[in-house]
């Protein structure tokens, strides 16, 4: 059915779920997009309203804490939902039966099952969903993937992810879910690879070509922490295919100093870096640098690109078919061991600094060396990544048949 026969006609009604925290982001992409006309801010779903300067310029917009409702009386045709991640289900699917199409931010569930449930029942009831991975708009995804083709680096035989952030302990205070596994029996999976650093693990996944979830075939997890949290702030895991791809990436939110996150594509003949967040590419052939600085890509913003496809101008960049593989490995991570602590002589805490900050010793290396070789930690010869009793090739994870059993017996 085409937007006109819908009904829908530009600036589209948008209401926002979430607006504090990350949802600042998205309330400042709002006013950006209000302003070419394409949207119309027209509600926020909160729990402690916006406020004066917060919304000036913004015209008349209903508050409420009660989403469905706010829907409703809003008549929005969009809702941006950057709540809590146990919350995306149950909201993505009561704008689902509103009609309501989404941009729902990432990841999209704290479980497989839940994901499937989202998914399942938003395409039943016909609403497009877009995931907010940011990075999978990127104009240089696509020209990676043309130079792949090309043979540009020869043969792929990996593709490796790296991010090294620093947060400290206030960060894991910042939400009641923040750095939990679970609050009061329901999934958060609020861990390094699941969420602050998803886009390292999404985009690695869509450079390797296995985005669906039956593209994955094995996930080997590696949870640590170094922080007093429930969750990991310091792992890795491999991802293997269907198509014989192999998959590693590795990161921190110990590391000494912040670095910008990146995924390398392996080739037999050269390889290709991705610094994801500065749409930033370098090509090496045969160990040298190719002619000329790093390529500067262009992006599309997700709900840009929700807009133009609601009116029949362009597919969606990133649909919940896409983020599957994914959800696999979040799926993977959720039911692991709990995250090992790491030993008091494995990291030290920064002096002089007024909050906590906690940094696991050459980290920065490690997360590097791991994304070079397409190793895990235990594989690098890390005393605190062996534990006993674990294999020579790291602690495994469960693969997705295993994945599938455990969802239908729940």
């Amino acid at each position: 059915m085409s937007a006109t026969a819908r009904g829908l006609r530009l600036p589209l009604p948008v209401v926002l779920a979430g607006a504090h925290g990350h949802g600042r982001w998205h309330l400042e992409n709002i006013r950006r997009l209000q302003l070419a006309g394409l949207v119309r801010l027209v509600g926020v779903c909160e729990l402690k309203p916006l406020v004066g300067e917060e919304l000036v310029g913004f015209g008349a917009v209903e508050q409420s804490d009660d989403f469905g409702a706010l829907l409703d009386t809003t008549g929005a045709a969009v809702a941006v939902v950057s709540t809590p991640i146990p919350t995306h289900t149950e909201l993505a699917l009561a704008a689902a039966r509103r009609g309501v199409h989404l941009l729902l931010e990432k990841p999209p569930a704290p479980s497989y099952e839940e994901f499937r449930r989202m998914a399942d029942g938003t395409a039943a009831a016909g609403t497009a969903v877009q995931i907010g991975f940011q990075s999978l708009g990127s104009h240089a995804v696509p020209a990676i993937r043309r130079l792949v083709a090309d043979g540009a680096i020869g043969e792929v035989t990996g593709v490796g992810g790296a991010g090294a952030w620093v947060r400290d302990a206030a960060y894991f205070r910042r939400a009641p879910w923040a750095g939990r596994r679970r609050v009061n029996g329901v999934d958060v999976v609020d861990g390094v690879l699941t969420n602050p650093l998803a886009h390292a693990v999404a985009t690695a996944l869509a450079l390797a070509g296995g985005t669906a979830a039956e593209d994955v075939t094995d996930v080997e997890t590696e949870l640590f922490r170094a922080h007093a949290i429930e969750s990991d702030d310091t792992s890795c895991v491999r991802v293997s295919t269907a198509g014989g791809g192999r998959i590693t990436v590795a990161a921190t939110l110990c590391a000494e100093t912040s670095e910008e996150p990146y995924v390398v594509v392996h080739g037999s003949e050269g390889r290709i870096t991705f610094w994801y967040k500065q749409d930033r590419v370098q090509v090496r052939r045969g160990g040298t640098e190719s002619a000329g600085s790093p390529a500067l890509y262009g992006r599309t913003d997700l709900l840009e690109n929700l807009v133009e496809h609601l009116m029949g101008r362009a597919p969606l960049l990133v649909p919940p078919a896409a983020t599957g593989a994914f959800m696999r490995v979040v799926e993977a991570v959720r039911l692991a061991p709990d995250p090992v602590a790491l030993p008091a002589d494995a990291w030290h805490a920064v002096p002089g600094e007024r909050a906590e900050r906690r940094v696991v010793e050459g980290i920065d290396g490690l997360v590097a060396v791991a994304a070079d070789t397409l190793c895990l930690y235990s594989e690098l010869g890390v005393s605190w990544a062996r534990p006993p009793g674990s294999d020579a090739l790291g602690l495994h994870g469960a693969s997705p048949g295993d994945l599938h059993d455990e969802v239908n017996t729940s």
